[in-house]
C-alpha cells in the first residue's frame, strides 16, 4: 500500500514537471515568434496621396498664440537662439537688478535675507513688459535691504528645472532662503507694496485726520483697526493678519475722530475693524474674534468686489482667492449694463462662499480667450460655475435672472450640478480608419467595453501632432479590419472629457477592453507604426493577428494594398503560440 502511494506521488510530480516544461516551451516559442515577426511592411511608404489630415477648421494660426506661448512651456528652454537676427532684446536700465547664474545663485540667496528672483526668457513679451517695472522696483528697494535679481532661464536650464519653472516670467520671493511665488500685478508699485508688507511691520499707524483723509483719497482698498493701544496683543494680531493678505493695506488708530472718518462708531467697543473699498459695496464691518486667522479670512472674503471684471490685472486676485468656487457671467459689451446688475444682486446672497466674475466675451484681449477656454460661444449671456481646484465646469440652463442664478449657486455649493464639457458636434459620418471622437460621443466610442481603443488627443496647430499624423493614419489603415481595435483622435482644444486628461499635445491614451473603469494607459512608445503595433499587441485585452500581405502592389480594381488582416480565433491564438 505504501509503495502504491509513493508511485502515485511520483507520477503526479512527473506530470507537473512535464506540463511546466511544455508551458515554458510554448512561452519561449511565442516570444521567439513575436521577436521574429516581420513587420517591415508596416513601414512601407504609401503610394496614394489620399492620406487624411487633421481638420484645422477655422482655428487661428499658431503665430497668433505668441503671447500664450511665452507664458507656458515644458521646462526645456534651450531651443531658442537669442542671437538670431529676428530677436532684439529691448534696452532697460536695470543697473540695480542682480544677474544670477548657477555659480552665484546660492551665494546671493544665503547672504541676503530678502531676495526676489525673476526667471525669464529674453524673447518673452511679458518678461519684456515687466523689465522696466522690475528695474524701477529694484532701485526703490535697494536701500530697504531687498535684492531684486533675475535668471535667464533659457541659459540656466538646471536652475530653471530645480525651481520648477513652467512659464515666463516666474517670480519667487526668498526670505532666509525659503521661497514663495509672487503672483501679484507686474507693476513697480504692486511689487514694492507687496514686498514692503512682507518685510515691514505690516500695519501702519494713523495719528492725524490729515493722514486719514489722504489715505481715504489715494487708496482703493484699506483695512482699519480701531484699538485701545497701538502696541500689544491686538496690534500684533492685526499685523500678523496683514502679512497673510496681499493687495490690501492695513492701518490702526486709537483716535475716535479717525475711526469716524472710516465709518466706525467712535463709541463702539474696541477692538473694531472695517474694510473700505471704492466700489458699489463700499463697507464691510468685522464682527468675529479679533485674531489673525479670523481677520485674514474676513479680508479675503470681502476684499473682492461683489462682481469682479476679468482682466489680466485682476486675474491673479480672482484665481488666487481661497474661495475656489466661482460663478462667471459671459456677456457681450452691449449687454453688460443689462445683466451686470442682475449678477451683482445675486452675488449678495453668496458673499464669502462664491466669487462672482464678469467676462466680456467679445473683448479680444481679455474676455474672448477666457470664453474660448471654457467652451463658451455665441452672443447669448451665459452663467458658468467653475471649481478652480479641480477645473470642473457647470452651465446654467435657463435665463440669466436673479432667481435662476441664486438657485444655480445653491445647487453648485452642494454639488448637485451636472458637469459641462466642451464638445464639437458629433460627426454625421464616422467611417474613416481613424474614428473622430468629440466630447458628446466619447462614452460611446472610447468607453465601449468590447473594444481596445487607442486615442490621440491633439491640437490642430500642434507641429508634433502634425508630424505624428502620417504614422497614426497608416496604423489605422493596417488595423481597419480588426473589429476589436479602434484607432481614434480627439481635438483637445474644442473637446474634453474627465477620462481624457492631457498635459500637452499630442497625448496618446490606451483604453483596454473590459477595463474602462480603470485609468487609461499612457502610450510611451516611439511614434512609429511598428512601435504602436507592438504596444497594441502587448496591451490589448483581445488578442489579434495581423498577417503580412502577400503583395503590396496595388491593382486597378481595388485601389488598395492586398493586406490580409483578420480577427484571431481561438485556433489563431494557438497557432501563434
Amino acid at each position: 500500500m505504501l509503495n502504491h502511494k509513493r508511485h502515485v506521488v511520483f507520477l503526479s510530480l512527473t506530470t507537473l514537471l512535464l506540463l511546466s516544461s511544455f508551458s515554458l516551451t510554448l512561452c519561449e516559442k511565442a516570444s521567439k515568434n513575436d521577436e521574429d515577426e516581420d513587420l517591415s511592411f508596416l513601414e512601407e511608404p504609401e503610394d496614394d496621396a489620399s492620406t487624411t489630415h487633421h481638420d484645422h477648421g477655422n482655428f487661428p494660426d499658431p503665430d497668433q498664440f505668441e503671447d500664450d506661448d511665452e507664458d507656458f512651456g515644458d521646462g526645456d528652454f534651450s531651443g531658442f537662439d537669442p542671437n538670431s537676427e529676428e530677436f532684439n532684446e529691448p534696452e532697460v536700465d536695470d543697473k540695480d537688478v542682480v544677474v544670477l547664474k548657477e555659480r552665484n545663485f546660492t551665494t546671493v540667496i544665503e547672504n541676503n535675507k530678502f531676495v526676489m528672483v525673476e526667471f525669464y526668457a529674453p524673447w518673452c513679451g511679458h518678461c519684456q513688459a515687466l523689465a522696466p517695472e522690475y528695474a524701477a522696483a529694484a532701485t526703490e528697494l535697494k536701500n530697504e535691504g531687498v535684492v531684486l535679481a533675475k535668471v535667464d532661464a533659457s541659459q540656466e536650464n538646471e536652475l530653471a528645472h530645480e525651481y520648477d519653472v513652467q512659464g515666463f516670467p516666474t517670480v519667487y520671493f526668498f526670505i532666509d532662503g525659503v521661497h514663495k511665488p509672487y503672483n501679484g500685478q507686474r507693476t513697480k508699485d504692486a511689487i514694492v507694496t507687496w514686498i514692503k508688507k512682507k518685510i515691514g511691520p505690516g500695519v501702519y499707524n494713523i495719528t492725524t485726520l490729515d493722514d486719514a483723509e489722504r489715505i481715504l483719497t489715494s487708496e482703493t482698498k484699506v483695512v482699519l483697526g480701531f484699538l485701545d493701544s497701538l502696541v500689544g496683543a491686538e496690534s500684533d494680531e492685526l499685523a500678523a493678519a496683514s502679512k497673510l493678505e496681499d493687495g490690501v493695506n492695513f492701518y490702526q488708530t486709537v483716535i475716535p475722530n479717525v475711526a469716524k472718518l472710516f465709518h466706525i462708531d467712535p463709541n463702539v467697543k474696541r477692538p473694531a475693524l472695517v474694510l473700505l473699498k471704492k466700489e458699489e459695496e463700499k463697507l464691510n464691518h468685522f464682527d468675529g474674534q479679533f485674531e489673525k486667522a479670523a481677520i485674514a479670512n474676513f479680508v479675503s472674503s470681502n476684499k473682492l468686489p461683489l462682481v469682479s471684471t476679468f482682466t489680466r490685472e485682476s486675474a491673479p486676485v480672482i484665481f488666487e482667492s481661497p474661495i475656489k468656487k466661482q460663478l462667471l457671467l459671459f456677456v457681450t459689451k452691449n449687454d453688460t449694463a443689462k445683466f451686470i446688475s442682475v449678477f451683482q444682486e445675486a452675488a449678495k446672497f453668496f458673499k464669502g462662499k462664491l466669487v462672482f466674475v464678469h467676462v466680456e466675451m467679445d473683448n479680444e484681449d481679455d474676455g474672448k480667450p477666457v470664453a474660448d477656454y471654457f467652451g463658451i460661444s455665441g452672443n447669448t449671456p451665459k452663467v458658468l460655475a467653475f471649481t478652480a481646484n479641480d477645473a470642473r465646469k457647470f452651465l446654467l440652463d435657463g435665463e440669466v435672472t436673479v432667481d435662476n442664478i441664486k438657485a444655480f449657486g445653491e445647487d453648485f455649493l452642494v454639488d448637485k450640478l451636472k458637469p459641462f464639457l466642451k464638445s464639437d458636434p458629433i460627426p454625421e459620418s464616422n467611417d474613416g480608419d481613424v474614428k473622430i471622437v468629440v466630447g458628446n460621443n466619447f462614452d460611446e466610442i472610447v468607453l465601449d467595453e468590447s473594444k481596445d481603443v487607442l486615442l490621440e488627443v491633439y491640437a490642430p496647430w500642434c507641429g508634433h501632432c502634425q508630424a505624428l499624423e502620417p504614422a497614426y493614419n497608416k496604423l489605422a489603415k493596417h488595423l481597419h479590419s480588426i473589429d476589436s481595435i479602434v484607432i481614434a483622435k480627439m481635438d483637445g482644444t474644442t473637446n474634453e472629457h474627465p477620462r481624457a486628461k492631457s498635459d500637452g499635445f499630442p497625448t496618446l491614451l490606451f483604453y483596454p477592453a473590459g477595463k474602462k473603469s480603470s485609468d487609461p494607459i499612457t502610450v510611451d512608445a516611439d511614434r512609429t507604426v511598428v512601435a504602436f503595433y507592438k504596444f497594441l499587441k502587448k496591451h490589448a485585452s483581445i488578442p489579434f493577428q495581423l498577417q503580412k500581405p502577400t503583395s503590396t502592389s496595388k491593382t486597378k480594381d481595388s485601389g488598395s494594398s492586398d493586406v490580409k488582416e483578420s480577427q484571431s480565433s481561438s485556433t489563431d491564438v494557438k497557432d501563434e503560440l
